[in-house]
């Protein structure tokens, strides 16, 4: 609870990895213990002050017994086991979320779930419970909220002639919007099937954005360098997504530069002048942040 919050107010939690959230607590107690130790000190040899050393020595073991990270792996309880009774932050994995709980990522915008499809329970001819088909789009949009962490298999499966050019109903996201955003390992595989099956990287969404404007705001070097390849890519510059213009008049260079992704300024830069030109008249495209 914050200071002032809403009684009433649903309960929020951050999506993360839990790896990434023990070595920001970790820091976290590092830091200040370090900077206690420091000033303490600091203030014992400069005035000469005895009480703040003798009490902080004496509140040193206290402060480690209240750290939920110290607690876990002094104490008992070991870390990696997320069981009901072992958890040391109260953390939940994402089938354990209810609707009172609201998700946030670590910039603090509000992530929208969608119900998980369930079971039919009806039974095939083997006496098995079919499962209902996950819609296309909420496999898009699950790839989506997961990010650079997204297990792209299901995608990958999924994806048709008849979808890949597919748009969610909402925002108007595309699957080659998404996979040139995210920055997962497997960009170059999945953006291959996506050109194999006929995704167009010049369809935009609701902003006017295609997905090297995409790529461009998110930072993702591998979704941009399959758009602008030539040879095994989309060759962007060709079709005209590099010198293509959002609903704000911007390309995906600009995009790219506001946001200081160095990389992806140079990669659009440098595609541009080998063929000595760039514009194009391509739509462009967004995603959520």
């Amino acid at each position: 609870m914050q200071p002032f919050q809403d009684p009433n107010a649903k309960k929020q939690y951050t999506q993360k990895t839990f790896g990434g959230h023990l070595k920001a607590e970790a820091l976290k107690f590092l830091g200040s213990t370090f900077f206690g130790i420091c000033m303490t000190v600091g203030l014992h040899y400069w005035r000469g002050m005895i009480v703040g050393l003798a009490i902080q020595s004496a509140m040193a073991p206290f402060n480690m017994a209240e750290n939920k990270l110290v607690r876990a792996l002094l104490m008992g309880g070991g870390i990696g086991d997320h069981t009901a009774d072992a958890k040391i932050f109260e953390e939940k994995a994402l089938e354990e979320l209810t609707p009172d709980d609201d998700i946030v990522d670590e910039q603090g915008n509000v992530i929208v779930r969608r119900p998980a499809v369930k079971a039919t329970g009806k039974k095939g001819k083997a006496g098995k419970a079919k499962k209902e088909q996950k819609p296309f789009e909420d496999i898009l949009l699950d790839t989506w909220d997961l990010g650079a962490d997204a297990d792209t298999s299901q995608l990958l499966s999924a994806l048709s002639k008849d979808n890949v050019n597919s748009k969610t109903k909402e925002s108007q996201w595309t699957p080659c919007m998404i996979m040139a955003a995210i920055g997962v390992e497997d960009t170059d595989q999945v953006l291959s099937k996506i050109k194999a099956l006929g995704g167009n990287p010049a369809a935009t969404d609701e902003e006017g954005w295609n997905s090297l404007h995409w790529a461009a705001f998110h930072g993702s070097p591998s979704g941009a360098k399959f758009l602008l390849d030539g040879s095994k890519g989309f060759d962007g510059v060709a079709l005209g997504l590099a010198g293509a213009v959002d609903k704000e008049g911007k390309t995906p260079l600009d995009h790219a530069k506001a946001e200081g992704n160095t990389e992806i300024v140079r990669m659009i830069e440098e595609a541009v002048a080998s063929v000595g030109g760039g514009g194009g008249d391509a739509d462009g495209l967004r995603k959520r942040k």
